[in-house]
């Protein structure tokens, strides 16, 4: 454990098999694997600009930008001393100048982030309506896992507003909520593609990962997703490709 600047307690973790160090808060939401296949599904390029919206610590933008070398990640997060520890962790990975993270909330973004200029969105929204929820006293967590005045409309209509026409947008979200991501997509964007996360051998979906393009009409797609677990509780190969092998996912 150690303290950083921001002054939270802290664990020094590691993902993608060690590639990517992550500082975090000890208290509140720690990242998993969920920012890790949420990158690893950004089909971007060494040229293109990316916005990782509520980026937290960075854990999704700091893998995006190991694997896809020469891509630049700018992240926006409203919790300061995330923002801080973010940028730390930035610096930690070498990736300055290709990374960075600034505060800011989504409802009233920051002036510097121009709409339509990137040529990639990605976020892992809160998973939880706040009318349904029952919050954790750690604010930080509560922040990170429950809807506030920002709800999944208002995320999806940010993200569709900084991405660039014919650009993508992905999410990753609980599998239940998948109706209503894909009714605030319908009709502003195509090529939906959903992605289902098997938590293994005949067990359901917990998670998705949607991805679409904005403006443009080609007819959602269903795809076979990925099995995350054997039935003794092992990554399959398939996710430790992906999880520890820095490996992308194929949408298809």
């Amino acid at each position: 454990m150690s303290k950083p600047a921001a002054g939270l307690p802290v664990s020094e973790d590691t993902l993608l098999g060690g590639r990517v160090k992550l500082r975090q808060p000890l208290a509140g939401y720690r990242a998993a694997i969920d920012p890790v296949l949420l990158a690893a599904a950004v089909p971007a390029s060494a040229v293109d600009r990316v916005l990782d919206i509520g980026c937290g610590v960075g854990a999704a933008a700091l893998c995006l930008a190991v694997r896809v070398e020469g891509c630049r990640i700018t992240g926006i997060e409203a919790q300061r001393d995330l923002v801080q520890l973010a940028n730390e962790n930035v610096t930690l990975n070498d990736l300055f100048g290709r990374v960075s993270i600034i505060a800011g909330n989504l409802l009233h973004p920051p002036p510097r982030l121009e709409p339509g200029s990137f040529s990639h969105v990605l976020a892992n929204p809160p998973f939880l309506e706040s009318a349904a929820a029952s919050p954790s006293p750690v604010a930080g967590k509560a922040a990170a896992t429950v809807e506030g005045e920002a709800d999944l409309a208002a995320w999806v209509r940010f993200a569709l507003t900084m991405v660039r026409p014919k650009g993508s947008l992905t999410f990753v979200h609980r599998a239940d909520r998948m109706e209503q991501l894909l009714a605030q997509l319908m009709g502003r964007a195509g090529e939906i593609t959903v992605f289902p996360l098997w938590a293994g051998p005949d067990k359901p979906a917990k998670r998705i990962i949607v991805r679409a393009r904005k403006g443009v009409e080609t007819p959602t797609r269903l795809t076979p997703g990925l099995t995350l677990h054997e039935a003794d509780g092992r990554y399959t190969p398939a996710a430790d490709a992906v999880l520890r092998g820095g490996a992308a996912l194929v949408l298809a």
